[in-house]
């Protein structure tokens, strides 16, 4: 199975390997911000053009927006823009005008409607302090050294690695893996090399097939399984707020820059402002570290997962567990089960986000209206069910593989309910173009039972 993933290592640049790594990503910054004006100057120009009549077969011809349109623009005005242009590599050029083409693309798509998601604007202009440097080479020579400790990249030659090498190392050995590009960036104060490679991973089995589990994330329990287990949720940035709160205060005393007086900033501001960079990456290092373990346990030890599509979007518009969520990562923890799922063998399965699955009772399955949030146990008042909610939830997800099992291998849509959930009376179930509905919809029966529950499977 050939799949692209990517492998990130921290580098160790000495001052003067940073300074040519710092040339390139500016470099990529002059370029992207060039043909943004570039590009915003014929946009104006014809549209000033157009407002005192003129025809369209006479205004300004307009500039391709596609990266070789940009690229073949560039070439044509560098030895004027960029006199030194020949002491980086032609690479750095190519990442600005590519960042560029991209912007401009996802702006067109969200504005003709083929784009989902939030509208996306107009692409802006890159400042040099508040932009991550970051340069992505795709031609040239790209290596690991036999010593597994240095990378070589185009122009920049011999790079020194914080961290051996030999994973990615021994695929490139093996034949199982080949170099597409690298990504020079900087995080926190660190530099990191990124490789994206096309690898060939053998085929996995989890080490239970049959089992099923039902995942509910949350903030008390970070995970909740259908098997009884709880993950403890280490609220790292929590953890970390006296250190950053302190470090805030300490960066509040410098000069700091000031764009209206074109004030630079000191360099104990400097100072202060990484430590707090540093500070704030190692929080995000500890998360990261922490979700991946996590589901690479899930998906090898489980043949089928079942997660909700929960709206983190609305969920974050409380700004009293805004924080909480944001730092748990709801969204990467079902964004990471979708493909390593498949990477071992199993199957990821994503209940829609109106089905109530905290409100519904595992044993009789009887629906509540909506109980509170404070409500940490589940009382069904039918049969008598005493247990946590989310273990509750979590069966109630792990339920419904049986019911996709049933209804075929067809393609499921996320549709579970078109509204909140109710108690009595008709259920309104949209019935999308190519989708499988999955149990009976209409009444609900008189003990509050939801049979119109539908999956959608993630590839």
């Amino acid at each position: 199975m050939k799949t692209i993933q990517a492998y990130r290592f921290a580098l160790d640049l000495n001052p003067g390997r940073e300074r040519d790594v710092l040339a390139h990503a500016g470099a990529a910054r002059v370029a992207h911000n060039w043909a943004l004006a570039r590009v915003k100057a014929v946009m104006d120009q014809r549209s000033a053009e157009r407002s005192y009549g003129v025809p369209d077969e006479q205004l300004t011809p307009s500039l391709s927006w596609s990266l070789a349109g940009l690229r073949k623009a560039w070439n044509a005005a560098k030895p004027d823009v960029a006199p030194w242009w020949g002491e980086v590599s032609k690479e750095a050029f190519n990442t600005g005008l590519d960042a560029l083409a991209r912007g401009l693309k996802n702006w067109t798509d969200s504005r003709t409607g083929k784009r989902a998601g939030r509208p996306v604007g107009f692409p802006r202009f890159k400042s040099r302090r508040r932009t991550t440097p970051s340069v992505r080479f795709t031609t040239g020579a790209i290596r690991i050294e036999p010593d597994r400790m240095h990378v070589v990249l185009p122009r920049l030659g011999r790079l020194k690695l914080h961290e051996s090498a030999r994973k990615l190392a021994r695929r490139l050995e093996a034949g199982t893996a080949r170099i597409m590009s690298a990504t020079v960036r900087r995080d926190g104060g660190r530099w990191h090399v990124s490789f994206t490679v096309e690898v060939e991973r053998a085929e996995r089995v989890p080490a239970r097939p049959g089992s099923v589990a039902g995942v509910d994330v949350g903030i008390r329990h970070l995970a909740v399984l259908s098997t009884g287990e709880l993950v403890p949720n280490p609220r790292h940035l929590t953890t970390a707020r006296q250190r950053l709160r302190a470090l805030g205060r300490a960066l509040s005393r410098k000069t700091g820059p000031d764009r209206r007086t074109g004030r630079r900033a000191s360099k104990r501001w400097e100072r202060a402002a990484t430590r707090l960079g540093r500070a704030h990456a190692r929080v995000s290092n500890l998360r990261r570290d922490g979700l991946h373990k996590l589901t690479t346990r899930i998906a090898r030890e489980h043949g089928t997962v079942v997660v909700e599509n929960l709206n983190v979007t609305g969920m974050l518009a409380n700004r009293r567990l805004a924080k909480h969520i944001a730092d748990a990562g709801f969204a990467e923890i079902r964004r990471q089960l979708a493909y390593k799922t498949g990477w071992n063998g199993g199957r990821l399965l994503v209940a829609d986000r109106w089905y109530p699955s905290s409100k519904t009772c595992s044993a009789c399955g009887t629906v509540k209206t909506k109980p509170a949030l404070s409500e940490r146990t589940y009382t069904c008042e039918a049969c008598g069910l005493t247990v946590d909610r989310d273990r509750n939830a979590a069966l109630n997800l792990a339920a419904l593989a049986a019911e996709f099992d049933t209804a075929g291998s067809g393609p499921v849509a996320a549709r579970g309910a078109d509204q909140k959930t109710r108690v009595r009376g008709q259920v309104a179930v949209k019935r999308e173009p190519g989708t499988t509905l999955v149990g009976q919809t209409g009444t609900v029966p008189p003990q509050g039972r939801t049979t119109n529950r539908v999956l959608t499977k993630a590839h």
